[in-house]
């Protein structure tokens, strides 16, 4: 019985050592918003090896998912009432990301079964936003899919099917691009390597957007001072109309 034991102790370990290891780098662990920020393409790259450090030596597919900070979103449905565009139905997301991107060295839905992608969030289909209430499945799934048309068309969210590039089945490479738009704060992008339909080693990297400058005073004073800061945009809306009305006027 005991060398039975350790028979299947010897096998579990054996197998265990054949699973890679990841080394994952990106090329900017910071991006500093500034005024005239247009955006910033990451380069996310790295190593597949033996946990001797050698190469691996057998195919994998990587998939790159690089997600920012969560937030809750409240989605309202509109609606054409007697000619005018009104607020219907609506529903509140309790973590949704602000920012989520997959890029795979093949289509997913070739490289794992629908169950594997649902728990690694290897894809838009499979996100989990974390609906607040109780809401009807067809209703929720309306919802989400509503909300993830938005943030892909604001560019927040995306996909690329092959966007990862693997060279010799050592080193692998994903670009990634921030929109302008992109909010501040901790992004994490998490990398698998997957081998017949299995997730066998997956690495974490982490990168901090930030605001310096005067956008960020704006954005301390929007948050400590809401109130003051409202009035403040509607008198210098109020102000720049009426400067451009006279403007107009002497023409």
């Amino acid at each position: 019985m005991t060398r039975l034991v350790l028979l299947f102790l010897f096998a579990f370990l054996l197998t265990g050592a054949r699973d890679p290891i990841l080394v994952p780098e990106i090329s900017q662990h910071e991006i500093q918003v500034r005024q005239g920020f247009t955006g910033q393409d990451l380069l996310l790259f790295g190593a597949i090896l033996n946990p001797e450090g050698t190469r691996a030596g057998r195919d994998y597919d990587i998939v790159v998912v690089l997600k920012g900070p969560t937030r809750s979103i409240v989605l309202r449905e509109k609606q054409r009432l007697a000619g005018i565009w009104v607020n219907a139905a609506s529903t509140e997301f309790r973590s949704a990301p602000t920012f989520f991107a997959v890029a795979s060295s093949r289509p997913i839905d070739r490289i794992v079964d629908d169950k594997t992608a649902a728990i690694y969030e290897l894809g838009l289909p499979w996100l989990q936003l974390s609906p607040i209430g109780a809401y009807e499945p067809r209703e929720q799934a309306r919802f989400s899919a509503g909300l993830v048309d938005l943030m892909r068309r604001d560019g927040l969210y995306k996909e690329d099917p092959n966007g990862v590039t693997v060279s010799e089945q050592v080193l692998y490479q994903a670009r990634i691009s921030l929109p302008s738009s992109v909010q501040t704060g901790t992004y994490t992008a998490e990398t698998f390597a997957i081998a017949r339909g299995r997730v066998v080693a997956s690495a974490i990297s982490r990168v901090e957007v930030k605001k310096l400058g005067f956008e960020l005073l704006v954005a301390r004073f929007a948050e400590e001072n809401g109130f003051a800061y409202g009035l403040l945009a509607v008198a210098l809306s109020v102000a720049m109309g009426f400067a451009a009305g006279r403007f107009f006027a002497l023409v």
